[in-house]
């Protein structure tokens, strides 16, 4: 190895992350930035870490659970008023679908309230980390509780982003919250992969919409779309009497093992409906639907 190179790499500024740290900060998470090779201060309130991000830059705040999340908002607007590509996660005991809107309108990179899992959080730190650029992934055309519009960036981490703010805006028992999210996942990651070819400078369009009795997502890929008897690849099209045959279709193509998504969300919500030209679809969740009257054909418009 060329001697330049160690030097090229040994000067490479370490990512830099503040901490705001209250009596709820799980002590795993301590643990785990201990080992990262991150410079992490922590301080103790808000105010601190404005006065911190004044004084010096830093590549992401962690917010503590013990202020509300329209503090942690205001937190910042201030901010970016100083550094306006500044990366937060906001952590919060309690969050409304307004208080998830509002993040998503100042560009906070994630937001996590009430129950989550230390692991979705760590993950969702290294994302902030490691992606150079992050800020204008998810566009927010319009909002209201009721009725959202976002645009959505052709790339995972942007799509693995959303998905944590789809679940806190999605106001639904758990059970079938999980349901619709493993759903949209699916149908959000095939527009990303097939519609958008993985291309950073294509938007998938979403909207999602919260009725009295229903639940609905619609999602717009930018590509040509395909007919429904084109999925020979998945496991939507196989036929009764052979149940894996989309197996073989996929290892003679060069595909990865899978195969399944369009067949699970088919179950696990209540109407899939695609338009003419397949590059966009509708998800339907009846509220307090019975699971047996379920539809769960593949319907095109």
């Amino acid at each position: 190895m060329d001697p330049k190179d160690n030097v090229q790499e040994s000067s490479t500024p370490a990512r830099s992350m503040l901490v705001v740290a209250d009596a709820d900060l799980d002590a795993r998470l301590f643990d785990h930035l201990l080992k990262q090779e991150w410079n992490v201060e922590y301080v103790i309130s808000n105010d601190e870490a404005l006065q911190a991000f004044r004084q010096r830059p830093f590549d992401l705040i962690v917010t503590a659970e013990g202020t509300s999340a329209v503090e942690d908002i205001d937190l910042l607007q201030q901010i970016r008023s100083v550094r306006p590509h500044a990366r937060m996660i906001i952590l919060t005991r309690e969050g409304t679908t307004e208080d998830v809107l509002l993040a998503l309108r100042e560009r906070a990179f994630s937001y996590f309230s009430g129950v989550y899992t230390f692991e979705s959080l760590t993950e969702m730190i290294h994302l902030a980390m490691e992606q150079p650029c992050w800020d204008d992934g998810i566009e927010v055309a319009s909002a209201t509780p009721a009725w959202v519009r976002l645009l959505v960036r052709c790339d995972r981490s942007t799509a693995d982003r959303l998905m944590q703010f789809f679940v806190e805006m999605v106001n639904m028992p758990e059970e079938e919250k999980g349901q619709v999210a493993y759903a949209f996942r699916e149908l959000l990651m095939n527009a990303i992969l097939y519609g958008g070819k993985l291309d950073p400078s294509q938007y998938v369009e979403i909207q999602y919409l919260h009725a009295r009795r229903a639940i609905a997502c619609r999602i717009k890929d930018p590509g040509e779309g395909f007919a429904l008897d084109e999925l020979r690849h998945s496991a939507v099209k196989n036929p009764p009497d052979d149940p894996f045959r989309h197996i073989s279709i996929r290892e003679d193509a060069g595909l990865p093992a899978g195969g399944y998504g369009i067949l699970l969300s088919m179950h696990l919500v209540d109407e899939l409906v695609y338009n003419e030209q397949g590059n966009e679809v509708l998800l339907i969740k009846y509220l307090n639907s019975d699971p047996a009257s379920r539809r769960v054909e593949l319907k095109s418009a």
